[in-house]
Parts: C-alpha cells; structure tokens; sequence
C-alpha cells in the first residue's frame, strides 16, 4: 500500500516540481501542464517512495517517473529533479526513476509480471482512514521485438536485457517483450517496455 496523506502540504507542489523539470528538458514541451494521472508502485523496503505522473502539455501526453527520498541518494548517475518540504515527512529529494535503483526495480518487476500497482492508503497522523482508488490504472501486456528505442530512456540492465521508459506518449512506443500501458480518463499508452 502506498501511503497517502491527504491533509499533508507540500511545498513546492508536485506540479510545480514537474512544469520545472519539464521546461529544463529538450522533451518537456512548453505552455501550461495539465495532469492526467498517476501510479505508484511500493518499495519493497519502503523507504523510497515511487510515483509515476502521467502529464499533458501542449496536448502532448508526457511520463515523468519520480522517487521521493528523505536523504540524497549516492549514486553517480542519479539525477535531482528537485527538493520539496513534506509536512508530515519533512523534507524530501525527488529524483528521475530511471536514474534511481529503486525506481528501476520497480518498473522491472513490475514488467516481469512481480509487482503490481500500489493501491493508496489514506493516513492522517497514526491513523489509517480510508483507501482510495488511483487515478491512473497500469496493466501488463506483451510486446513486440523493435531495433529503435526511439521515444524513450534506454537503460540496461545486469542479465543483459534493456528497460526502456517513455518520455513522450505520443512518439514510438517503447518496445519490449513485455511492455506497462497506463490508462487514464481519455486515453491509455505504453509507458515502459523491457526486452
């Protein structure tokens, strides 16, 4: 279970981190950022928190990945999206998924059929509230062989097979013999493929 505080502030807001991390990329688009949905998917240590946002802008729909850690991650490739203040969890470092290990395994396991979409909990202090439904559902379908990983951030991988995250929806599809399709109020597309 994803926790949630409902009543939590958060500054800057998480789309405000986004519209910035958007503008300083050559993919982000330009003009006002409309949100379309989101997932999370559980660390299965639980200290870093994952949650994939599904944007539009220029009515290009746009996937931004993002982990939420309580201290910066040490790794060489990680790269900062960007630092915002919880009010319940205190500060926090927001990084791009693809360049988070945790991340990573998220979307891996996820693509191998070994984690599923985290469902949300509501929380307010100690005290567990409600559930509520995500936004945005992820499902897990076959995919095809492809030679281009056009459209999207290709990582490899140490068993010698390739994760690759969409940025753009509306270019190439990731490809993969396994690919996540999200699906949103209005719409649906491949958001990851591993081959």
């Amino acid at each position: 279970m994803a926790i949630v505080y409902p009543k939590a502030r958060l500054t800057p807001s998480k789309l405000e981190l986004i519209t910035g991390w958007l503008d300083a990329q050559s993919w982000g688009g330009t003009g006002e950022v409309t949100v379309l949905g989101a997932y999370r998917f559980d660390d299965p240590d639980g200290e870093v928190g994952f949650e994939g946002h599904l944007v539009s802008r220029d009515d290009v729909a746009l996937h931004v990945p993002l982990t939420y850690r309580g201290a910066p991650l040490d790794e060489l490739n990680a790269v900062l999206v960007g630092q915002l203040q919880h009010s319940v969890l205190g500060e926090r470092f927001v990084y791009d998924a693809g360049t988070d290990p945790v991340g990573i395994g998220c979307l891996v396991r996820a693509l191998r059929g070994e984690q599923e979409q985290a469902r949300y909990e509501l929380r307010v202090g100690d005290e567990i509230v409600g559930e509520r439904e995500p936004n945005l559902t992820i499902q897990l379908a076959e995919g095809r062989a492809a030679e281009s990983p056009i459209g999207c951030v290709v990582i490899p991988l140490v068993d010698g097979t390739q994760l690759r995250i969409a940025q753009v929806l509306d270019a190439d599809e990731p490809a993969g013999r396994a690919r996540l399709i999200a699906n949103w109020a209005g719409g649906s597309g491949v958001i990851a493929g591993i081959s």
